[in-house]
C-alpha cells in the first residue's frame, strides 16, 4: 500500500510536469513505471536496462514522448525503486500495442530477472 502511495506521488509529479503541454490539447495517456532492483544487479546490468529501455521510442512508434531519472525523493517512500520512467502514448490503443510489441517483450525479457519489484500505472491526463 505504501508502495502504492509512493508511485502515485510520482504519478501526480508528472501531470504537474506536462500540464502545460496539455493546454489546448487533447487527453494523452501516461505509462508510469518504476523499477526496484536486485541487490544482485550489477550497474553495468543496470546501465545495459537504462540503454535498452531508452532506445524502445525509436523502435516502437506508438511511444510518443519518452522520459526517465533516479529517484531522488527526501520523502524516502520509493520503497526501494531507484529507476522512474514515464511513456507517452495518443491512446489506450497506442499503450496496448507497445505492451505487446516484440521490442517491448524482449526488454522486458532483459529487465525482468534483474526486478525485486515494479510498479505500472497508466493514466489518461485531464484537460
Amino acid at each position: 500500500m505504501k508502495m502504492f502511495f509512493a508511485l502515485l506521488t510520482l504519478a501526480s509529479v508528472a501531470i504537474v510536469c506536462f500540464a502545460a503541454d496539455l493546454q489546448g490539447k487533447k487527453s494523452v495517456l501516461r505509462h508510469v513505471v518504476a523499477f526496484k532492483y536486485k541487490t544482485s544487479a550489477t550497474a553495468d546490468q543496470i546501465k545495459a536496462v537504462e540503454k535498452a529501455f531508452s532506445a524502445l521510442p525509436s523502435k516502437i512508434s506508438e511511444i510518443k514522448g519518452f522520459e526517465w531519472g533516479l529517484n531522488n525523493s527526501p520523502e524516502n517512500r520509493n520503497k526501494g525503486c531507484t529507476h522512474g520512467y514515464i511513456l507517452t502514448f495518443t491512446s489506450e490503443k497506442d499503450r496496448d500495442a507497445y505492451i505487446i510489441h516484440p521490442d517491448h517483450k524482449i526488454f522486458g525479457g532483459l529487465v525482468g530477472p534483474l526486478l525485486d519489484d515494479v510498479f505500472v500505472i497508466d493514466f489518461l491526463t485531464k484537460e
